[in-house]
């Protein structure tokens, strides 16, 4: 028997759990689960309408039937919870918002159609101005142009509460206005609504990546040349997504989210270790349109690098996923 010297051959050969898939399975790091997702989705007025989104393959705009339609097949997958997203048409946008907290709007029959037949899925609500005004912003805008943080505040508390008395499990706040979590907080404690939780866009970026969502909501028209780096954040930062997350915190959020979410892994990490919360990242839109795009033309093989992409989150700290993935990705776990 020939007895190699000690520096013959490697200690540790790492390849050995990777030969097989079971060890591979067992050794996995950061596991994937259908109940990791929220399920971004959008919904317009009207019956029996399923219109197709040309920026974004597969995802489409759906009147409420045909969201209690697909809903079961997003329970029996195991999905957690959906995020419905209004599309409102221009006839009920204004300068002020009002549609926003209108208990007979888009968003209020959705939720209560949504929790009358379906009470175990959960409904994660935008609380945002910029599907609802004129001027597509996420904000009351005063005679120069410019976001009145308080006054917009007025009217997100209203939007919460609109949706909370709706049936919404959790309101999300994605405006980015100073205090709005505080204030929503309060809102709901006071109006006895103390077990709807807050789902904070905390690190908000004012980020290119969000293209296809406006266009599927049908608010980049009405934003025009405009633009939102008032509120919300300078990409080059992260110090100050610390800052922002812990005002959120203090100020009651039960989670806290970082958006976008391929760009910004270094900030989900930092978030993560820093504060140890449930922390969701988004997977937006324009990240959902690169990768279709690319495997369209044949450089990218789609179902890889979507589920390698939905990894790095878990991996950077992610415990929440926003996805429009979140179906196909939870078909291919169950495989």
């Amino acid at each position: 028997m020939f007895i190699p010297s000690s520096a013959a051959f490697p200690a540790t050969r790492k390849r050995r759990l990777r030969q097989s898939d079971f060890a591979r399975r067992l050794t996995q790091e950061y596991p994937l689960s259908a109940s990791d997702f929220i399920l971004p989705i959008f919904i317009t007025d009207g019956e029996n309408r399923k219109q197709p989104i040309a920026s974004m393959p597969n995802v489409y705009r759906l009147s409420i039937d045909q969201v209690l339609q697909e809903a079961p097949y997003w329970l029996e997958l195991g999905i957690a919870g959906i995020a419905p997203f209004p599309v409102i048409d221009n006839a009920h946008k204004d300068q002020t918002a009002t549609a926003a907290y209108d208990d007979n709007g888009l968003m209020p029959r959705a939720i209560r159609a949504l929790k009358k037949h379906f009470p175990q899925l959960g409904i994660f609500t935008d609380i945002a101005l910029d599907p609802y005004t004129s001027h597509g912003q996420d904000g009351i805008l005063d005679e120069k142009g410019q976001i009145l943080n308080d006054r917009t505040t007025e009217i997100l508390i209203k939007q919460a509460l609109c949706h909370a008395q709706a049936g919404a499990d959790f309101v999300c706040p994605s405006d980015m206005m100073d205090g709005r979590i505080g204030a929503i907080r309060q809102a709901l404690e006071s109006n006895h609504y103390p077990d709807v939780g807050i789902m904070a866009y905390s690190a908000k970026y004012a980020s290119s990546f969000y293209g296809p969502f406006r266009d599927a909501v049908g608010s980049a028209a009405n934003l025009g040349k405009a633009d939102k780096r008032t509120y919300q954040m300078n990409p080059a930062n992260s110090d100050e997504a610390l800052h922002e997350v812990l005002l959120d915190i203090n100020e009651g959020a039960d989670i806290v989210m970082v958006k976008p979410g391929m760009a910004y892994l270094d900030v989900l990490y930092r978030v993560k270790q820093t504060f140890a919360m449930p922390t969701a990242v988004y997977q937006v839109s324009g990240e959902y349109a690169m990768l279709h795009a690319a495997a369209e033309k044949g450089w990218l093989n789609l179902e890889a690098t979507m589920m390698e992409s939905l990894l790095a989150f878990k991996r950077a700290g992610a415990t929440i996923i926003l996805s429009y993935f979140a179906i196909r990705a939870a078909e291919l776990l169950r495989q």
